[in-house]
């Protein structure tokens, strides 16, 4: 039986090429069992009448499917569904549907803390000012493209393939410990270094090896809310600790505390940078009281006003601090790759962890991020980075001031965001909500804070995203909107 042109359709949508658009309908076709073993293709001059397109990219598609197994060529009869091609399984008909588990009796209670609302179709905005996210015109695709496909290649087949168990690449560890961790005055043997799927999962390693039930930590308020979302369910007493204009001030850290979180260089979300002498004093506790601190160092790169401080890491001789790091905010959020120094008894608690869970970051990631390292692209990448955000930041501290608006932290540094206030009536999510339909996104700055003490008329605009040409404009009906609801 043949199978008529007028079953095919491309659909207008579909990405790819026309060749790689045919080869898809008739996969799709096969494993649904809709086109059957023995069955007669369309002629490809057919298929090329019907469909409005070249012969000849017909003909390239049918081959690339004969060479997949889905067709056979039998001579000048045609094309024909191959009998060995794959297709779906014949399952048995379900008679009735099984009664599902108590999912709500057996679930473990977890506690939901508020989390910073950013709508998934973000780039439709013309002005959204959310953090974290990368203007794809600043993205190196090209060399990013070509360290993929090189990776890819016969010489990297074990790095791509191969299980590394509770291993990681030592081509991105070599560069890692060679080059990133330097710069920030670190210097760490391989068995102190452990690859993470980026800082969030450096977070949840580090908080399920040294915190849980009867244990204490001390976090900063404002703070990152990803960390109190891990820190919820794991049962550690959570102490939240006020920060200042320099950040987390190391006197109102409560005694008996096991392990301290910060964000020093580039406090989260304030933006402030943690000055020698109180990193000194931290350490200093730490030492006397017996605690660990957790330095997320989320932000470092993008420091363009003046040199970023040294990493608290890099002043730490008795070994109490756990360091997390990130390519995600460096190279694009979607990367998903990070890592964790730390001592070694540490880190191999942690890589048991890491074991148990995901066993290690893919290898084709890790080694593509290596060629990146190595040939000098990320570092392009950066200074790319660096004058942008420059640019974008000059412009929109003008038209932070044009507009009146208030900036509650900015930091000395640089960075990709700033804090910023409204008059006390103003509640910032309202605002939030009322700014969308102006295409306006900020984010309210409710979700950072324990929410026992949490302020409502506080705000965070980034800027990594934003063409400049459209921040004067945004930041204008921010404004108005703010008039509105305080007026």
């Amino acid at each position: 039986m043949s199978i008529p042109a007028e079953a095919f359709v491309l659909p207008s949508a579909a990405r790819g090429s026309l060749q790689q658009r045919i080869r898809q309908m008739v996969t799709e076709a096969v494993v649904s069992g809709r086109f059957r073993a023995g069955q007669r293709m369309p002629s490809s001059r057919g298929l090329a009448a019907h469909l409005g397109i070249s012969r000849i990219t017909v003909t390239l598609a049918y081959a690339e499917l004969v060479s997949s197994d889905y067709l056979t060529a039998r001579g000048r009869s045609g094309y024909f569904v191959s009998d060995t091609a794959p297709r779906a399984p014949d399952l048995p008909q379900r008679s009735h549907r099984a009664e599902a588990p108590d999912f709500a009796r057996l679930l473990r209670p977890q506690a939901a803390p508020p989390q910073v609302a950013r709508p998934a179709d973000w780039e439709r905005y013309a002005h959204a000012f959310i953090y974290g996210q990368i203007d794809p015109a600043l993205f190196d695709h090209q060399n990013w493209r070509l360290c993929a496909v090189r990776a890819l290649g016969r010489r990297d087949f074990a790095a791509l393939t191969q299980d590394y168990y509770d291993q990681d690449d030592p081509l991105l560890i070599e560069h890692l410990l060679g080059t990133i961790l330097p710069r920030r005055g670190i210097a760490a043997a391989p068995d102190e270094v452990l690859l993470t799927l980026g800082a969030q999962n450096a977070l949840w390693i580090t908080v399920a090896a040294l915190l849980g039930p009867g244990r204490r930590a001390a976090v900063e308020n404002p703070s990152y809310p990803g960390l109190r979302s891990i820190l919820a369910p794991s049962g550690t007493e959570v102490i939240p600790v006020d920060v200042d204009a320099d950040g987390l001030p190391p006197d109102r850290i409560p005694k008996a505390v096991d392990v301290v979180f910060t964000t020093a260089s580039h406090q989260c979300p304030t933006n402030a940078t943690m000055p020698l002498d109180r990193r000194l004093a931290l350490l200093e506790a730490a030492a006397r009281d017996g605690f660990v601190i957790v330095e997320d160092d989320y932000e470092f790169e993008m420091s363009f006003l003046k040199p970023v401080s040294p990493a608290l890491k890099s002043l730490d001789a008795g070994g109490h601090v756990v360091y997390a790091g990130s390519f995600s905010k460096s190279v694009f959020p979607g990367l998903r790759l990070g890592y964790l120094v730390g001592p070694p008894v540490f880190i191999r608690a942690a890589r048991d962890l890491r074991m148990a869970v995901l066993r290690h970051p893919p290898g084709h990631v890790q080694r593509t991020m290596a060629y990146f390292l190595s040939l000098g692209h990320y570092d392009a990448l950066i200074a790319r980075m660096r004058n942008a955000y420059r640019k974008r930041r000059q412009v929109m501290e003008d038209a932070i001031h044009d507009h009146g608006l208030t900036v509650a932290g900015q930091g000395g540094f640089g960075g990709s965001s700033f804090w910023m206030r409204a008059p006390d009536m103003v509640d910032t999510e309202v605002l939030a909500t009322r700014l969308r339909a102006d295409e306006v996104l900020i984010e309210p700055g409710r979700a950072f804070f324990d929410p026992a003490s949490a302020p409502r008329n506080l705000y965070r605009l980034g800027y990594s995203s934003v063409p400049p040409a459209r921040i004067p404009d945004g930041i204008s009906k921010i404004a108005a909107a703010i008039r509105r609801g305080a007026g």
